[in-house]
């Protein structure tokens, strides 16, 4: 009997697979390093399901896949995404929480330039400008979110250790943002770059958040550094030094 059609990737080794591999011609003037790229794009399961899907960009799996374990992105809440380009983020975060154009409750925050989302905001700005957390909160008529999302990192250098820095400066940047505007109960999302210390954050985040994990959600490439910080339940602001003398409890998802 053949099998039956779907439109879901194929695994192999816990990681999607078409069996079909595409090889590029090399041309004039294109690196190996381009070529390689090329080549894993083409036979990227995710790029050409994300391609047939209307996302963005096969990084929309990511928060889908992170979503769906742990269910975030609830209809009416409100979302800010930082770093938004090229946009996936907004349109899965818009289409969870039924985000309309007469009814925007997804925001969105970067310095290269977006084609306008339906329901989302988007702001031409770097997040790391003074008055850009402001601009994001004045975008949400001073509502608090439920929800910040940080797909955030800078570029790299080729210097593992000079990348995990940089990286970990903007998500240390976005969760000061998310304890400061949070609605009570809110949940974090940032990237991180494997193979470094992120105590502080870390400490930082189970001080403000029922529960922290680290999630590598099936649609990160496995040779990818990269994982996500998950913090739920955001147990609101509180004076300075004014603890409850509780940690939050620590997920880790069977990763090292």
């Amino acid at each position: 009997m053949a099998d039956k059609k779907t439109d879901k990737p194929k695994k192999t080794g816990g990681r999607a697979d078409t069996g079909l591999k595409v090889r590029v011609k090399t041309a004039r003037g294109r690196t190996a390093s381009s070529q390689r790229w090329l080549e894993r794009q083409l036979n990227d399961p995710y790029v050409v399901k994300a391609r047939k899907e209307g996302w963005r960009s096969r990084a929309a799996f990511k928060i889908i896949e992170i979503d769906e374990k742990h269910r975030l992105l609830k209809p009416g809440a409100r979302v800010v995404d930082l770093g938004a380009a090229p946009g996936g983020w907004s349109q899965v975060a818009a289409k969870k929480v039924g985000s309309k154009p007469d009814r925007v409750l997804v925001v969105g925050i970067d310095y290269l330039d977006l084609d306008p989302i339906p329901g989302v905001t988007l702001l031409k700005k770097d997040f790391l400008d003074e008055d850009a957390p402001a601009a994001l909160m004045a975008e949400l008529g001073g509502h608090a979110p439920d929800v910040v999302l940080s797909d955030m990192a800078a570029p790299t250098t080729g210097h593992h250790k000079t990348d995990y820095l940089r990286t970990m400066h903007l998500c240390e940047v976005a969760a000061a943002f998310a304890v400061d505007v949070l609605a009570p109960g809110g949940s974090f999302v940032a990237k991180v770059f494997r193979g470094g210390t992120e105590n502080e954050v870390l400490a930082m985040l189970k001080q403000h958040f029922a529960t922290v994990a680290h999630v590598k959600p099936p649609s990160s490439r496995q040779e990818s550094v990269e994982l996500y910080l998950v913090a739920r339940g955001f147990k609101g602001r509180k004076a300075a030094g004014e603890g409850d003398g509780e940690s939050a409890e620590r997920e880790d998802d069977g990763l090292s």
